[in-house]
């Protein structure tokens, strides 16, 4: 990490790093030392995710905190352990070794955890051992002699409790004394550390056998909630009505913060009609701005009520369970258990699922993957899908659930099933491979700690509304001036057709509509796709500004919905729904595509085979559901 003068002090700031094996509480505990003075990035020239953040030690010092990725080992199997072991050793171009390795364990867990320590200390760098969870491990009769580890380790040992705000305080205390006498602490090897796996295993077993004699007792109630979680039929009920009430949840929650949020933006539109004259500054901020970026800004609450299923689950220690759960069924289609956790990350964003492949060592069970993750629905395209069923599904309940909930959950479920068809074509027809069982760590169940998902559901709102005020202003902009520019000639009048015909979007749809006609698409929806393809979100935006731009009443253009309803068949609303299960990816998740696979050719694949999907779906729904009527 390259160190940065920091404000009020002379010396430049130090830096530690958090290295630990996965499910060991690290991320919490980087969450509790920086709270919200973080930031997420990638490695240079790996889609490998560094988060970094800044901690204020008790004296006022400011340190650097990374959060590396979980490893079991210093041998490197995947990329992520390869960027941990390059950043612990001071390998990466333009970044210094850090000055402290701060390991983090799981005092419930320590024979796997200590492995990684002891490769640690091999290394002769400074190190420093957080003992986490350390309340957990007394509530189930484990006690750590940490002054004993501290001394069989040859380096500081400290307790932490990761989800508690003061769970830090004698971590910080250390940190503080350290950099304060930084030779205090030895950078001098572990003398019996080694490389052999079994000298390693039974060093673990000798240095356990002194500070934590007594086995943990996980406790009869985890074992009886395994064997109904982990149940080959029962668990996959508890799955599916777990996965059915957060769908529900997303419509049934979102209904009163949504419309608070329309009727501010409409505030704001009518104040700036009130207030400006017209002309070109006003259509571009109410047609343009108010009517694109407003009305994405709308569905930022059904994206966080869905992140925050996603991280209690995450949180809880549920998801690993889930993964063993659906490995025998994801093995009959091709993909590896491995695979659930990043098609589950795709559910929110296709790129950081396929960025998660990376811990998935076969290479072709890695690559189905990444080829498959599209499929799953991701919040980009949930905007798209609250508008339609808002505007042509009934507002009405079924027994006990919303109609419109159902609507959504089927729509998930159409992605999954056509997921697993893909797969189960890729590795039966063109990339035949046998079946490899998964082998994951489970972790003991949690509270989950409402801190740490607060601070994801912060970074999720921040992302979002990043890109609403990046990338989906921009475009938003952008398609205002195509739709309102070269303008109709001096003779124009409204029956020969609205203004927006007349501009270079209009021409550009008009263009389109033969290719989109026999999915029912009209010339509107074929000018929001286009900028869709950066990313899904601007495709209701878009709408938005072609229609409000169309409509000869600005009075419609109060609400889209109504205007969708009253300007579309049933059997366009539903083609649109199919195209959007199977819709191309954006641009960004086909450039990630071909960082991780270094090649162009499965980028180019996979857009043209969704494309081919999106079409074949649209063009079946539409002439079924005209044949039926509708």
């Amino acid at each position: 990490m390259s160190h940065a003068s920091a404000p009020g002090h002379d010396l430049a700031i130090k830096s530690i790093a958090l290295v630990g094996n996965p499910n060991c509480g690290k991320t919490a505990l980087f969450n509790l030392l920086t709270g919200a003075r973080q930031k997420v990035a990638n490695y240079a020239g790996v889609t490998v995710e560094r988060k970094v953040g800044l901690a204020r030690l008790p004296n006022g010092q400011t340190v650097s905190v990374v959060d590396l990725p979980g490893s079991y080992s210093l041998t490197p199997a995947t990329p992520d352990e390869q960027v941990m072991l390059d950043v612990v050793e001071g390998r990466r171009t333009g970044e210094d070794a850090p000055d402290l390795i701060v390991a983090v364990v799981d005092a419930t867990n320590l024979r796997m955890n200590l492995r990684l320590v002891l490769e640690l200390k091999s290394l002769g760098r400074p190190l420093l051992v957080a003992v986490n969870m350390a309340d957990v491990a007394r509530s189930q009769g484990l006690t750590v002699n940490v002054q004993r580890l501290a001394q069989e380790l040859g380096c500081p040992v400290v307790e932490t409790v990761a989800v508690k705000h003061d769970g830090h305080v004698r971590l910080l205390a250390q940190l503080e004394e350290y950099f304060a006498k930084p030779t205090a602490m030895s950078a001098v090897a572990l003398a019996h550390a080694s490389s052999s796996s079994t000298d390693l295993q039974r060093e673990v077993r000798r240095i356990l056998a002194l500070v934590a004699p007594v086995t943990p007792d996980l406790g009869r109630f985890q074992h009886r909630l395994d064997a109904v979680v982990m149940h080959p039929l029962w668990g996959l009920v508890v799955l599916a009505a777990v996965l059915f009430l957060i769908f529900q949840a997303v419509f049934s929650w979102a209904n009163w913060p949504m419309e608070a949020i329309k009727a501010m933006v409409l505030s704001v539109s009518n104040w700036t009609l009130a207030q400006l004259s017209a002309g070109p500054l006003r259509s571009l901020l109410v047609d343009g701005v108010l009517a694109g970026v407003g009305g994405v800004l709308a569905f930022l609450p059904q994206i966080l009520i869905l992140f925050f299923f996603i991280l209690l689950l995450e949180d809880s220690g549920y998801l690993p369970r889930a993964a063993f759960l659906l490995d025998n069924l994801m093995g009959k289609v091709g993909l590896s258990g491995r695979a659930f956790i990043p098609l589950l990350s795709s559910f929110a964003c296709a790129i950081p699922g396929i960025m998660a492949t990376r811990t998935i060592v076969n290479w072709r069970d890695r690559l189905a993957t990444i080829m498959v993750a599209p499929l799953m629905t991701c919040s980009a395209r949930l905007p798209v899908y609250a508008l339609l069923i808002g505007a042509f599904v009934p507002a009405r309940d079924v027994g006990w659930f919303s109609l419109r909930g159902l609507t959504l959950f089927g729509l998930y479920v159409a992605g999954v099933v056509s997921a697993m068809g893909v797969a189960w074509v890729y590795k039966r027809v063109w990339m035949k491979s046998a079946y490899q069982p998964l082998m994951l760590e489970l972790p003991p169940y949690r509270v989950p700690n409402l801190r740490n998902i607060g601070l994801g559901l912060w970074e999720r709102a921040r992302i979002f509304l990043n890109r609403v005020g990046g990338i989906i202003f921009a475009l938003t902009v952008v398609l205002w001036f195509l739709s309102t520019y070269p303008g109709p000639p001096p003779t124009w009048d409204i029956s020969q057709g609205p203004a927006i015909s007349y501009s270079v979007a209009g021409m550009l749809g008009h263009a389109l509509q033969w290719l989109f006609a026999p999915l029912g698409f009209n010339w509107q929806i074929s000018v929001a796709l286009v900028p869709g393809m950066a990313a899904r979100e601007v495709v209701v935006g878009a709408l938005g500004t072609v229609y409000s731009l169309t409509a000869t009443d600005k009075s419609v253009t109060d609400a889209l919905s109504p205007m969708l309803a009253h300007g579309w068949s049933l059997a366009t609303a539903y083609s649109l729904l199919a195209w959007f299960v199977f819709a191309p990816q954006c641009l960004s998740t086909l450039a990630v595509v071909r960082r991780e696979t270094n090649s162009w050719r499965y980028p180019l694949l996979m857009a043209l085979y969704l494309f081919a999907l999106a079409y074949a779906a649209a063009f079946a729904t539409y002439r079924i559901t005209t044949w039926l009527g509708a």
